[in-house]
C-alpha cells in the first residue's frame, strides 16, 4: 500500500506555527532563512510573534508554504517519502515543491503574488462563505444556480461528503442560504474568511496569476500530484492552466482522497500547521491511517505510523 502527504491550506495559520521544530532542526531554520531572503522580511518573526500581518492573505500564503515545506524537508531528511501528494488550495503549491515541479524560492515568490492578487480581486467584505453541513451535493449545486440571479454564488470547497462550502457575493450567498433553509437544511456555518475564494469573483486574480505563470518553467514532477480542480493526477502540460483555474474553481478535496484510495493509498500524513485536513480525512474514510506533522509530538507520531507499515 502507499502513503500520501497532504499539505495545509490558508486558514491553518496561527502565531507560533513551526516554532518548536524550528528551534530543534537546522533544515527547518534553513527553509525559513531561504524564504526570508525571497520575500524581504523575517519569516520566523512573522510566524512566531503576535502581529496582524499573519492573517493577511499576501503574508499568510508564503508563511504557510514555508512551514509546510520546512516540515516536508524534515521528513525527507529522516528518510520518509510519499508516493503521492496533494494540498488544499494554497497547499497545492507545497505539493508541487515536494514533487520537484517548482523550486521552493520560486514558489514563495509566486504565492506571495497570488495572495496579493486574491486580496485585490476580493477585498475583505466583498463576499462571504458558508459551510453547508449534511446536505446532498446536487441540492446545493441546484440552489446555487437558482440564487445566481442575485449575483455570484457557487460551491467553493467540497471538503467532505458532509461539508460543502459555498461562496460568492453577499446578496447571492444569503439568498442561497435562505433557499437551503426552505429546503430543510438544518446546519449552515458562516466562515470567518478574508474573501470568497474559489469562486468567479476571483477571475481578476486568476488572470494576473496566469501572466505570472508564463515566466515559470516547471520541471518534470517526480511524485504524482492530485489536482484540486480535477481531483485527478496532474499532467505536466496542465500545471499552469490548472493553477490559473484553481484560484476561481471549487476545491475537490473529498474526491481527491477517493482518487488516492484508487491509487492504493492507505496512509495519509498532513504536513503543515493545524489539523484541518486530518479532520476531513477522518470524515471521508475512517479506514485510512492518518497522522500529521506540526510539532515534535506529532512528528514522532507520524514516524511511529510510517515505521509500523
Amino acid at each position: 500500500m502507499k502513503t500520501a502527504f497532504v499539505f495545509s491550506g490558508q486558514g491553518a495559520q496561527y502565531v507560533g506555527m513551526g516554532k518548536e521544530l524550528f528551534q530543534q532542526e537546522k533544515i527547518v531554520q534553513d527553509t525559513f532563512t531561504e524564504a526570508s531572503d525571497v520575500v524581504g522580511y523575517d519569516m520566523a518573526k512573522l510566524c512566531f510573534t503576535e502581529n496582524e500581518q499573519l492573517n493577511e492573505t499576501a503574508y499568510t500564503q508564503p508563511a504557510i508554504l514555508t512551514v509546510s515545506v520546512a516540515f516536508y524537508r524534515l521528513l525527507e531528511e529522516k528518510g520518509y517519502h510519499p508516493d503521492v501528494v496533494a494540498g488544499l488550495s494554497l497547499g497545492e503549491y507545497s505539493a508541487l515543491v515536494a514533487s520537484g515541479a517548482i523550486l521552493f524560492p520560486q514558489a514563495v515568490e509566486l504565492v506571495a503574488k497570488r495572495g496579493k492578487y486574491m486580496t485585490e480581486a476580493a477585498p475583505t467584505g466583498t463576499g462571504k462563505m458558508v459551510a453547508v453541513m449534511n446536505t446532498d451535493r446536487t441540492l446545493i449545486e441546484t440552489i446555487c444556480k437558482e440564487a445566481s440571479s442575485f449575483g455570484i454564488v457557487s460551491p467553493a470547497n467540497y471538503n467532505t461528503p458532509q461539508q460543502i462550502v459555498i461562496g460568492g457575493e453577499v446578496l447571492a450567498v444569503d439568498k442561497a442560504v435562505e433557499l437551503l433553509t426552505d429546503a430543510g437544511v438544518k446546519r449552515m456555518i458562516p466562515l470567518n474568511v478574508s474573501g470568497p475564494f474559489h469562486t468567479a469573483l476571483l477571475k481578476p486574480a486568476s488572470e494576473k496569476l496566469a501572466a505570472e505563470l508564463t515566466t515559470i518553467a516547471f520541471s518534470e514532477m517526480k511524485i504524482p500530484v492530485i489536482s484540486n480542480t480535477t481531483a485527478e493526477v496532474m499532467k505536466q502540460v496542465e500545471i499552469k492552466q490548472l493553477l490559473e483555474k484553481q484560484v476561481m474553481s471549487a476545491v475537490r478535496f473529498a474526491e481527491s482522497i477517493e482518487t488516492m484510495k484508487e491509487m492504493g493509498v492507505d496512509t495519509i500524513i498532513e504536513v503543515g500547521p493545524g489539523k484541518t485536513l486530518t479532520g476531513f480525512v477522518k470524515k471521508i474514510d475512517k479506514s485510512l491511517q492518518i497522522a500529521r506533522v506540526e510539532d515534535e509530538k506529532t512528528l514522532h507520531e507520524a514516524f511511529t505510523l510510517l515505521d509500523g507499515r
